[in-house]
């Protein structure tokens, strides 16, 4: 018995096993929702994309020493308005007493209650005065995203109500917490409701659909439970994973009920008719399946661990679909039979078969097209404009949105940074790099403990509130603002510059903030874009050669699949859309893995078809009518999945990873059925040369 046939007949037992005991399958089914549930509610979220920057980074070094040796982990620029010295006061050592605030000073702190502001320098005093409005300082013990810090925040919120405006990371990162919140099950019945019109419309039974949708529920339910094992996942990740799990894994268990069908006018029994279509569903999703996986993986290859953050999620997800597949969906399908056969009715959605005949003989024409169509494509990609600061990611209507506006355009606060020297420095060397760093276009202010000196204020006079933050332990603290927006190339090459003199003060100097960081986010993403891409590709080849048992075949389609990915990204050029940097990442890799299934699916059917002696051509248009409806409903379930979620979310991050998403599926879909054929016409010859199982371009 060869190999094969020992494999064979393992699948054949397995198969017989699930249909034999598809009511003990439905049971444990039900059963592990308990852990799932369970798992899901305990897993952490994070809504912060900047922890998932390397730590051995300076700048991720730079906020440890904050945390560990100045106890400011994070902190918030408050707008007071309207309140009096006494009434800051007061509100400072309100939020004192809130859990996870380490200080909370002000002008104030130095004024006093008599003694007026406008009595300090000039320069100082309009930075931190405005009108009837003052700004406060409040630092927090932990980290910007931690619970502790967030908690922070809405309680400061809750005390100050109108008085006050919060701005900074944490209340960004609170506002986006509480979106995403807000909007996740809305994000998952549309996918829902959306695949289920698209269902209903192309199966032959009120029922399959649901049963259809309930087996990808469970599996969805599975992966998010099983999250809880990764520690901890972002925020992005739980908002698209369900919707990109539903649309990724419909199109196996449509194959499935498919075959299912299918088998029953073949077989005598229903559990025979399943045990024949698990079989054959496992032989046609296991290349496939294993490509998108794959796929989802080469995003843990990423420097910004978001990728492994997201691929890790998704290619588990692939892996609870194929099961849920071949074990708890046929489990479902033969114990409802009998209703699937009362709700029996005709498909609704037509047949797109024709669109071979069109495709075959028009196929140098396609070509010709296709050519001409990859300029625009290849520019468009190449200039489509992408943004890194989370500021734009979210609504301008938000809490954190209006602070940091009023911020910006009233205090001219954009880009606050921290400088850490070592303690060693001399009083006049701090002075001097204050000066220098004051010097430097776009520097507004310079906050250290020699500009106090400089002004006669001495240290003695400034409460130890305000000492700590410029000393502390080993390192000194200045504190600078930048007029420029964060992550933009004048705030990157001012980041630079600030770096050089500060270096030349001290060699292991640091600069810290938001705006460091931003940047350190802009260099490392622009690299994960290169490096992930291109591994992707290559892992992919790499695969559908040992799937298709050829080696021009997978060049051919992974080429249409990326014409595919950069005219979807062309679009967003042409349209004038800045899409948030993160999309432009890993839009490529998961279009790819998600909807190459398409490709490998007419291909397939393609080869058979010329083994058995076929011609080219009345092969190619013969496998892209046996292929293109279950295509077309593939693509519309994707398109279904996550064109709702596009347009619902207020996260623009989201919005715009699932508007990309749901116009590749159709895209792919088009390329596929469209410039696929054609590129298989012409190639034909060489293509059989270069397959196992055909010898000098003919049947072997």
């Amino acid at each position: 018995m060869t190999n094969g046939q020992k494999r064979r007949r393992r699948m054949k037992k397995v198969a017989s096993f699930i249909c034999k005991h598809k009511l003990f399958i439905v049971l444990c089914s039900l059963f592990a929702l308990i852990p799932a549930v369970l798992g899901m509610q305990a897993t952490k979220i994070n809504y912060d994309i900047l922890v998932y920057l390397p730590d051995d980074i300076e700048t991720m070094k730079g906020q440890d020493i904050l945390t560990e040796d100045f106890n400011m982990g994070s902190f918030s620029t408050v707008i007071v308005d309207g309140m009096k010295p006494k009434e800051i006061l007061a509100l400072e050592e309100e939020f004192k007493t809130i859990e996870g605030v380490e200080k909370a000073i002000s002008v104030s702190d130095i004024t006093g209650t008599t003694f007026p502001i406008q009595m300090l320098p000039k320069n100082i005093a309009e930075k931190v005065s405005k009108g009837d409005s003052q700004l406060m300082l409040v630092t927090f013990h932990d980290s910007i995203s931690s619970d502790e810090t967030l908690a922070a925040v809405e309680q400061m919120r809750s005390i100050t109500d109108k008085h006050c405006k919060i701005g900074g990371m944490s209340a960004m990162v609170l506002d986006t917490q509480q979106i995403a919140d807000q909007e996740i099950l809305i994000y998952i019945a549309a996918a829902v409701v959306l695949c289920l019109i698209v269902l209903m419309l192309s199966l032959d039974s009120w029922l399959a659909p649901l049963l259809l949708l309930g087996n990808i529920g469970l599996a969805i339910l599975y992966n998010m439970g099983t999250n809880y094992f990764l520690g901890e996942i972002s925020y992005i990740t739980k908002a698209i994973s369900a919707v990109l799990q539903l649309g990724v894994t419909t199109d196996f268990s449509i194959f499935l009920y498919h075959k299912y069908e299918k088998s029953k006018q073949l077989y005598a029994t229903n559990n025979e008719a399943m045990s024949a279509a698990i079989q054959e569903t496992t032989l046609s999703v296991a290349g496939s399946s294993f490509t998108t996986i794959a796929g989802f993986l080469t995003l843990c290859t990423m420097s910004l661990t978001l990728g492994a953050d997201i691929g890790l999620v998704m290619a588990k997800g692939v892996i609870f679909g194929i099961f849920s597949v071949l074990v708890i969906f046929p489990a479902y399908l033969l114990l409802f039979d009998p209703l699937l056969q009362k709700t029996a009715h005709v498909k609704w959605l037509p047949s797109i078969s024709r669109i071979s005949d069109f495709t075959v003989k028009h196929y140098r024409k396609i070509l010709l097209v296709f050519i001409i169509l990859c300029v625009p494509a290849l520019y468009g990609n190449a200039n489509t404009e992408v943004y890194y600061n989370l500021n734009k990611s979210l609504p301008d209507d938000l809490s954190s949105s209006i602070a940091n506006e009023e911020l910006k355009e009233t205090y001219h606060i954009v880009s606050p940074s921290i400088i850490l020297v070592d303690d060693s420095l001399k009083p006049s060397e701090i002075e001097q790099l204050s000066k220098e760093l004051n010097a430097l276009d776009g520097i507004d202010m310079t906050l250290s403990s020699a500009l106090f000196s400089e002004y006669g204020i001495s240290e003695s006079m400034l409460p130890q509130s305000i000492r700590s933050i410029y000393q502390n332990g080993d390192y000194q603290a200045i504190l600078i603002n930048s007029t420029y927006e964060t992550a933009t190339n004048e705030l990157n090459a001012q980041i630079d510059e600030v770096n050089k003199i500060v270096k030349r003060y001290d060699a292991h100097g640091i600069v810290a903030g938001e705006g460091a960081l931003m940047k350190d986010m802009v260099e490392i993403a622009d690299h994960d874009f290169q490096v992930v891409n291109s591994i992707s590709i290559a892992v992919i080849l790499i695969i559908m050669i040992f799937v298709l048992k050829s080696f021009l075949l997978p060049i051919i389609l992974v080429a249409v699949i990326e014409f595919a990915i950069m005219a979807n990204m062309a679009i967003s050029f042409y349209l004038g859309t800045t899409l948030p940097f993160i999309a432009s990442i890993v839009i490529g890799t998961i279009q790819l893995g998600a909807t190459i299934d398409y490709a490998i699916l007419l291909t397939n059917n393609y080869l058979n078809l010329r083994k058995s002696g076929v011609e080219k051509k009345q092969a190619v248009g013969d496998a892209l009518k046996e292929s293109c409806d279950s295509i077309f409903v593939s693509a519309l379930c994707f398109f279904a999945a996550t064109c709702g979620v596009g347009f619902i979310s207020k996260l623009d991050m989201i919005a715009s990873i699932c508007t990309l998403l749901s116009r590749g599926a159709i895209i792919s879909m088009g390329t596929v059925m469209i410039i696929l054929p054609a590129l298989l016409i012409v190639f034909d010859k060489i293509v059989l040369k270069t397959t196992k199982g055909f010898k000098g371009g003919k049947q072997a």
